[in-house]
């Protein structure tokens, strides 16, 4: 609530300074008015917004904290001593733009949970004794039947009882997948029902779904944020106490309170509250060129401090589309038939290597049958009936060898991922895949040291081990985890970030929460609304390549930002040297500063001026 009243103070304290700024010049200049005439206009501004900024800022002067804005206070009250009114509403509307704009980035992170709870509904039809009534979804108790009609959002986690439809699940895979679905099928709660009615079981509590648990660790995720210490604020915490000090050793050894004053003048952090942001907004277009959406400006001047990158497997550093590449045949079974079962099957599942084997049948044009009986629990692979056969498609496990006879047959574990075919009780095929690795992984692993001083990359992966490694020995990275769920996820991104600012890079649902409690967070792609508001960027081409110009990006703009706030603060400073000698009066030091922010601002835009290859591996 507080977060809420501190923007919308800031965001009218900054349109009262801009609109009272505009009437004094348009009465001044236009109207051609005496200065006299036209200054009461900027004492609105200075009293309606200057003093509660002031007040604001002694309230952090007591609590001990010293910033770039503290000094701009000063600069406020100064200005009305000296009777530059004009200077004093400039330095208002620059202080209050800017905390509206910095309390808008952080109220983002309250955006992720909003987004999800949008896509959740309120209400959901049960059915009971042959009646459909509306209830509150938190009123669904597990065994529950309840009816999805066409174009809803299933409410809880359950089985479908009746009906055939299609859901798109790409909420939580990043996938857009539509998955066919029939009786036995799962359903997840959150998922888009297609253009179909189902009926279907509730198998968990709504508060117990997996919709739910996602939003619970994005809750907590939120909460453990890390807080990023802005750069103008960085310097800002060196350059106030020095102005501070030059100006009250002016006055104490001259005796001369003009000098204090006049040093505060040319002591005004224009390049910290202008220069900065100049060189920030020049990055984020930059990078909206080049197909990078900056969501958390803060990123900027924090990526190229970060000394761990975290990995998404699937879809980051492969291309997240399995390919079929290698059927196994077993007991007179032919491909051609293990293929149309398995396909027939697959239909209605959200396995991510169902598309696969559709795929292989479609190019081989194999026609599918009709399926009944179907049911996927997790863990427990697939089942179905298919022109009468009983079929089973699961992965190797201790439960295969204890009750399949001829489980015997298949091949030593080999690299990749597999699933098992059984018909009948009898084992019919061994299908391996693949997931293609990204052209560009093994070079832009390999430059990451080197290039950007990153000293640990490491995967993290809701996969297989043998399938994490292979990949891991792939692009010459020795860090995995594997097996891992979003919450182990967030777990692992914590403890790391605990020891180093950390990178995290993913492209689903389930890498949010990491993509929070990084810091810095990066998401592949634009398929899930929920990833692109956890992370502090979108890189819209799902390309390693466009990371690595992001890291560019990023350093050339704090290079630029710190040559303009630097060499800004330094000409200051020399500027403060002269005031306090009495070589320089305020309105010559204020004149001095404005030459001194014009050159600040000029070399700040020189970052949206380039057209070379930012990418270096």
């Amino acid at each position: 609530m507080s977060a809420k009243i501190n923007l919308n103070r800031d965001s009218v304290i900054a349109i009262l300074a801009l609109t009272g700024i505009a009437l004094y010049l348009a009465v001044r200049f236009i109207l051609g008015r005496s200065i006299a005439a036209s200054e009461p206009i900027l004492w609105v501004v200075l009293i309606l917004g200057g003093v509660p900024l002031v007040a604001g800022l002694l309230k952090k002067l007591f609590q001990g904290q010293f910033g770039s804005d503290l000094l701009a206070g000063i600069s406020i009250v100064t200005s009305v001593f000296l009777q530059e009114y004009l200077a004093g509403a400039l330095v208002v509307l620059m202080l209050s733009g800017g905390e509206a704009l910095e309390h808008l980035a952080l109220r983002r992170a309250s955006s992720v949970l909003e987004a999800l709870a949008k896509r959740m509904p309120n209400r959901a039809h049960r059915r009971e004794s042959g009646k459909i009534e509306d209830i509150a979804v938190e009123d669904i108790a597990v065994g529950d039947v309840c009816v999805i009609f066409p174009h809803e959002v299933c409410p809880v986690d359950g089985v479908v009882m009746e009906g055939r439809s299609t859901m798109d699940e790409s909420y939580l895979t990043g996938e857009p997948f539509l998955i066919p679905k029939t009786q036995g099928a799962s359903v997840i709660s959150g998922a888009i029902n297609g253009e179909h009615v189902l009926t279907i079981q509730a198998v968990k509590r709504p508060q117990d779904s997996r919709y739910a648990k996602i939003m619970q660790v994005m809750s907590s995720s939120q909460q453990f944020r890390p807080r990023l210490r802005r750069l103008a604020d960085r310097l800002g915490a060196w350059y106030t106490p020095v102005a501070i000090l030059i100006g009250l050793a002016a006055w104490a050894f001259s005796g001369n309170g003009h000098r204090f004053l006049a040093v505060m003048v040319i002591a005004t952090p224009c390049p910290l509250l202008i220069a900065i942001p100049v060189a920030i907004i020049g990055a984020i277009s930059l990078s909206a060129q080049r197909g990078i959406i900056i969501k958390d400006p803060a990123i900027l001047e924090t990526i190229d401090e970060c000394r761990i990158m975290i990995l998404d497997k699937t879809g980051t550093l492969t291309y997240g589309r399995p390919h079929l590449t290698r059927l196994h045949c077993f007991n007179n079974f032919e491909r051609r038939q293990i293929l149309e079962y398995a396909a027939t099957l697959e239909r209605y599942s959200k396995h991510p290597l169902a598309l696969a084997i559709l795929e292989e049948a479609e190019k081989e044009k194999i026609v599918f049958s009709e399926a009944s009986e179907i049911s996927e629990r997790p863990g427990q692979g697939l089942r179905g009936t298919v022109d009468r056969q009983e079929i089973f498609i699961t992965g190797r496990s201790s439960w295969l060898k204890e009750h399949l006879q001829d489980a015997g047959l298949l091949p030593p574990v080999d690299t990749g991922l597999e699933c098992v075919v059984i018909i009948s009780g009898k084992l019919a095929g061994l299908l391996l895949f693949h997931d293609k690795p990204r052209q560009e992984g093994r070079s832009f692993i390999e430059h990451l040291q080197p290039r950007h001083r990153l000293q640990e990359v490491m995967i993290v992966s809701g996969d297989r081990e043998e399938e994490v490694r292979y990949l891991a020995d792939q692009m010459g990275i020795q860090k995995i985890y594997a097996g891992q769920s979003p919450e182990q996820k967030v777990d692992i991104v914590r403890k790391h970030t605990a020891q180093s600012k950390s990178i995290y890079l993913g492209d689903g649902i389930n890498d949010a929460p990491a993509l929070l409690v990084a810091t810095v967070g990066i998401a592949f792609g634009k398929n899930s609304d929920i990833t692109a508001e956890a992370a502090g960027a979108v890189i819209m081409e799902s390309s390693l390549e466009k990371v690595d110009e992001l890291f560019h990006i990023a350093r050339r703009m704090r290079a630029i930002a710190l040559q303009s706030a630097v060499g800004g603060m330094l000409l200051s400073v020399l500027g403060m040297l002269f005031a306090a000698g009495g070589m320089l009066v305020p309105v010559a030091g204020a004149i001095a500063q404005e030459i001194i922010d014009l050159f600040a601002v000029l070399n700040a835009l020189r970052i949206g001026f380039i057209d070379k290859k930012l990418s270096d591996f």
